[in-house]
């Protein structure tokens, strides 16, 4: 039986992406363990068809996190039963590269986003040149690479001379989730994932001065979780902005099925976000669940595939205000949407994209 190991920096409780890879390549009878790292907020993990394992780190951010973390990936692997080191992003890449090549084993790249393009980077050009040496010495000499959309794919491959196959983040079919119970409710807006730069939720949280009987939750945490909060109270928003923190999956999953429209809104801020197809944008759509999206390279690609996303050009408070009035003021329009998503739902889903993966790994000598 190969051993797997898949390399992360998150505390492994709220990767749905990685819990996903990790329970299919357990299922398809691979010995699988995800390494991560454990945060004093963290939860108790979840049993899972695969083992975890979290280093306690002393330093939780910045240069000494990524040094701390790579030095304790590197020797965990090195003393380890391992066939293939799937290492997920740039910031996990560089000992499963080292080890692969001492040890004479297989690493697996899994490019998440576009890293070296971070917002937090891009205004560290420094720091930025780092990371660039980093993916210069390990990507081109990578046999084997995975990204999350076709952009991508097309920029890496440019860039470092690797085939990059796709395997879209999608959810697991989540056929339950349509039924509704908020009837009469205010108009209910969500946004999931990481409170951080660029992700357009202050621009989202202005708008709410202009809407009116409509709600926002935001389930997540990251950098700017404070002075998100702050500006809500600022702005005298307290009672139509709810911050719900992080939630499980299970959890995060009944919220958003219950809401009206999600958000997956981005400042173009580097090549990351333009040319980015989040986990998210695909979790609404599992859920029924009509979304608003810029009009960026991806999201136009999968509307005219499947229209199931309404797209903003500009990222403003005033252009968001008014797409969510349109949405809920045009009930034909908002009713063609949530009707694409269930239609899509069938084919956009794990299910169906765990093939691409286990097809890249079963080949694998």
């Amino acid at each position: 039986m190969k051993r797997i190991i898949c390399t992360v920096t998150n505390d492994l409780t709220y990767d749905q992406r990685m819990i996903r890879i990790c329970s299919t390549l357990a299922s398809e009878g691979y010995s699988v363990l995800l390494l991560g790292r454990e945060l004093p907020s963290s939860r108790p993990l979840v049993t899972q068809n695969f083992e975890q394992k979290r280093f306690h780190l002393f330093f939780k951010k910045g240069k000494l996190f990524y040094f701390e973390i790579n030095i304790r990936l590197f020797f965990y692997l090195l003393f380890s039963r391992v066939d293939i080191v799937y290492s997920v992003d740039l910031d996990t890449l560089l000992p499963g590269r080292l080890i692969a090549k001492l040890r004479n084993k297989v690493c697996v790249f899994d490019a998440h986003e576009y890293f070296t393009e971070l917002p937090e980077l891009i205004e560290r050009p420094f720091t930025k040149q780092l990371w660039e040496l980093a993916a210069k010495y390990t990507i081109p000499r990578l046999k084997y690479a995975i990204t999350v959309c076709k952009s991508l794919a097309e920029v890496f491959e440019n860039k470092y001379g690797v085939h990059f196959k796709v395997v879209r983040n999608l959810p697991v079919p989540q056929n339950k989730v349509w039924e509704k119970s908020n009837t009469g409710q205010p108009f209910t807006i969500i946004y999931q994932g990481a409170l951080n730069d660029g992700r357009g939720l202050e621009e989202s949280i202005l708008a709410m001065k202009i809407l009116e009987d409509a709600v926002l939750l935001i389930c997540g945490e990251g950098d700017m979780s404070l002075e998100l909060r702050d500006l809500v109270t600022k702005n005298g928003l307290e009672k139509q902005v709810n911050f719900l923190g992080k939630l499980p999956p299970n959890e995060l999953v009944k919220i958003t099925c219950q809401a009206d429209l999600g958000l997956n809104l981005l400042k173009n801020k580097g090549f990351n976000y333009y040319y980015s197809l989040a986990n998210k944008a695909f979790d609404y759509v599992q859920a029924g669940l009509p979304s608003l999206n810029m009009s960026f390279p991806e999201y136009l690609n999968i509307n005219q595939e499947f229209n199931v996303f309404y797209l903003i050009k500009e990222l403003d408070p005033n252009q968001i205000a008014a797409a969510v009035e349109h949405l809920r003021s045009d009930k034909k329009a908002y009713a063609t949407l949530a009707n694409n998503c269930r239609k899509a739902a069938q084919v956009l889903n794990w299910q169906q994209e765990s093939k691409k993966l286990l097809a890249l790994i079963n080949a694998i000598e």
